[in-house]
């Protein structure tokens, strides 16, 4: 056992393959193993010391998950779940067990997509022409510059930006919710009018982000969208929240 304990990568059904050659985080990379009782198995390396968020390691976790959800479903962990030894990961998953059984049997054949949304910014022209109070700021700026005037102005611009953005965000949730079997909304992130993850069946992942990307072009005006996958499913393991379910299981 490694002194720096065991790293713990994702929960899987018993009897899953891992794929040839599957390698976790660490320089050189740690060599993955699966451990566990009963129907479920935690998939572990030994943790590298000093394990800190390097892109080649977060890289790394992330790949090792998508190829395990090419075997079956996958709960995932997220980056830098580390456990003291094999026996607390064991007595974790049998105190968890049922739990992330239903977990998986939900997840199977699903992947994340998040949704970031944020103000756009190249959209000055149709802010002006569509937002009276910042086409009256902007004039009397131009009548009479100055410091106050510009600030007022510039605060102005950046809070229809980001208000524009939200109603934009909100109704993209509700054009997106029909093709996600769930939602769940993600942190706040600094500079966004939403994050949002979406659960969305292996088969539906184009139709969705090319709705997205639709959705995206017909509303450049008011928003930015950032969209991310298919992820392993974060954002919709047990302690990860309470997702809401929209299309069934």
């Amino acid at each position: 056992m490694a002194a720096g304990g065991v790293y713990v990568y994702a929960m899987v059904r018993a009897g899953t393959v891992l794929p040839e050659g599957l390698c976790g985080v660490g320089s050189p990379p740690a060599p993955v193993r699966t451990i566990g009782r009963g129907p479920l198995r935690a998939v572990v390396s030994d943790a590298p010391p000093g394990l800190r968020a390097r892109r080649r390691d977060l890289l790394a976790h992330q790949e090792l998950l998508m190829r395990l959800a090419d075997e079956g479903p996958v709960l995932p962990m997220r980056f830098g779940m580390v456990a003291s030894d094999e026996e607390t990961v064991l007595a974790r998953s049998a105190a968890d067990g049922s739990r992330h059984a239903a977990a998986l049997e939900r997840l199977a054949g699903r992947f994340e997509i998040n949704v970031k949304a944020l103000p756009a910014q190249n959209a000055l022209a149709a802010l002006v022409a569509e937002e009276k109070d910042v086409r009256q700021l902007r004039e009397a700026v131009r009548r009479r510059p100055g410091y106050e005037a510009s600030v007022r102005l510039g605060e102005a611009v950046t809070t229809a930006l980001a208000r524009r953005a939200a109603v934009a965000g909100q109704r993209l949730v509700r054009d997106l919710t029909p093709g996600a079997r769930a939602v769940a909304a993600g942190p706040v992130v600094p500079g966004c009018a939403l994050n949002t993850s979406f659960l969305v069946d292996r088969g539906d992942t184009g139709a969705f982000l090319a709705r997205a990307r639709a959705f995206a072009d017909a509303h450049r005006e008011q928003v930015e969208l950032r969209l991310a996958g298919p992820l392993p499913c974060y954002s919709f393991v047990p302690s990860a929240g309470r997702p809401v379910p929209v299309g069934g299981v």
